[in-house]
């Protein structure tokens, strides 16, 4: 399967795009709605992972157009600012599905396939992996510069370089043994 992945959170598309990738899907990303429909006009995906909020716009936007493209493509909805108001929206509007960030890539397979979702805590991303992506996004806002960074956290520069020294292991599913 081909996507998309319309983020303007470079960071966390960039996660999520190697997340998937390792679980064998092909994406494409865009951080704007024009770049978005650029890229689906050359060459329809499968599916589109939409955010909610892309800087100034609207991800809702994006629908109808991706729609019109090709009327089987898988349309998922991704946003950190859920609320029932904009999941109706989104479903009335041609959206597949509804979910809220942090959303793991096994809960976006399940969406794509059209399973059905796991308890809500099988399918919560873990706290190391969120503070991970968090000091990632602080890095990114410090062009890499530590001490910035952890003035920016408000956390001790060699704090922040032990974190940075602790990069998360894959996601678990509830139930799985440490190894």
């Amino acid at each position: 399967m081909n996507g998309l992945l319309i983020d303007d959170d470079e960071v966390y598309a960039r996660v999520l795009q190697r997340s998937l990738e390792r679980r064998g899907l092909a994406l494409r990303v865009a951080h704007n709605a024009h770049d978005a429909l650029d890229l689906a006009q050359a060459s329809p995906p499968d599916f589109a992972l939409v955010d909610l909020k892309l800087g100034g716009e609207s991800g809702l936007n994006l629908i109808a157009p991706l729609r019109a493209l090709r009327a089987d493509m898988r349309i998922i909805l991704v946003t950190g600012y859920a609320s029932v108001a904009t999941a109706v929206e989104a479903i009335k509007r041609g959206a597949d599905n509804y979910l809220p960030k942090p959303v793991t890539a096994a809960a976006l397979l399940r969406a794509l396939h059209d399973e059905a979702p796991l308890e809500e805590a099988e399918t919560m991303t873990p706290l190391s992996r969120l503070e991970w992506e968090h000091i990632q996004q602080a890095m990114q806002a410090c062009d890499g510069n530590v001490s910035a960074a952890a003035r920016l956290l408000g956390m001790h520069r060699r704090s922040l370089q032990r974190k940075l020294a602790k990069r998360p292991g894959p996601e678990r599913r509830l139930g799985e043994a440490d190894a």
